[in-house]
């Protein structure tokens, strides 16, 4: 089942208000069928209470919000039979084989008797967890459980899928092979709205929403946000004191930002050329070394703190 002419999420001006706070302003915007979308953004941003809104689990204080069709306000006990939803916590039963979760799921999803065995053993093969169907759940790596996680969540078929930081804790070859499985969903038709704190997971989406303070600050594919830093430059800089190097250049002329990044440090420029002959002399004046001094391209990570340093910025 998807929505009008093809978009799988559709929100429109949407609200969420606690009080006198409002913890989502007046959001929109539209994830097509068969999309990898990834949601972004720090702490208290208002992701999760995006998401919970789209599952049907808080009603909107205003604004529209539909999922696969349905209206998440006037129907979302409809929306919840429809989506499949997965956070960082799996709601799985240590205490069973990964056979009998996967039978208690497909009853809770109320997949019809005679689909069970099929969703059954596509989940276990589409999990790679065929040899492992008679393990105790608690048994499992972090890894397994996830890709357990994410089976059972999709084991009524639902059109959308939500996955709030759904790799949060687990190594990085186990979460290199859960987004393997999620880009499968995606070429199979399921859409796919997911959280992630992982710069180098949201590469994997086709397209990036960022929030900060409740508003989306940005949108759009991974490259073409990148592509939209080029009113700035960036250098990246090493010395044996960042810290030192931080307090000597921040608020010299025709510096932006200044962030820690690794070892070094990234800095944000209008000039590069300009910049890095101020920076020189700032810190030869400072007695400090500098050990790399040059042009880099941005990365997703540079494109955010930018961005969100520059909504910091307009507060204040």
């Amino acid at each position: 089942m998807n929505g009008r002419n093809g978009w799988a999420v559709e929100i429109d001006d949407l609200v969420k208000t606690f009080g006198d706070f409002v913890a989502v302003d007046h959001v929109s915007l539209k994830v097509p069928t068969g999309e990898i979308f990834g949601f972004l953004g720090p702490n208290g941003a208002g992701k999760s209470t995006t998401i919970r809104m789209l599952c049907g689990l808080l009603s909107p204080t205003s604004g529209r919000g539909l999922v696969a069709g349905v209206d998440v306000a006037l129907d979302p006990e409809r929306v919840r039979r429809n989506i499949g939803y997965m956070s960082q916590k799996f709601s799985l039963y240590d205490d069973l084989t990964v056979e009998q979760n996967i039978d208690f799921f497909t009853g809770m999803y109320g997949v019809p008797r005679e689909r069970r065995r099929d969703r059954k053993d596509y989940v276990l093969q589409m999990a790679n967890l065929t040899t492992r169907r008679d393990s105790l759940t608690g048994t499992l790596s972090g890894g397994w459980k996830q890709r357990l996680a994410l089976g059972c969540a999709i084991l009524h078929d639902p059109p959308v899928v939500f996955l709030d930081e759904p790799t949060s804790g687990v190594d990085p070859m186990a979460r290199r092979i859960f987004w393997e499985l999620i880009a499968e969903l995606s070429r199979t038709g399921h859409t796919v709205f997911v959280t992630t704190h992982y710069m180098d997971e949201a590469e994997y989406c086709h397209r990036l929403a960022l929030m900060y303070a409740g508003k989306v600050i940005a949108l759009g594919a991974p490259a073409e946000l990148k592509r939209g830093m080029k009113e700035h430059k960036l250098l990246r800089l090493d010395t044996g004191a960042p810290l030192d190097t931080m307090r000597a250049i921040e608020h010299e002329e025709g510096i932006v930002e200044v962030a820690v990044f690794g070892g070094g440090l990234h800095v944000v420029v209008d000039d590069a050329e300009a910049s890095m002959r101020r920076i020189r002399e700032r810190l030869g004046e400072a007695g400090i070394e500098v050990r790399r001094l040059e042009a880099i391209q941005p990365s997703l990570e540079d494109v955010f703190v930018a961005l969100i340093e520059a909504e910091e910025r307009k507060a204040a």
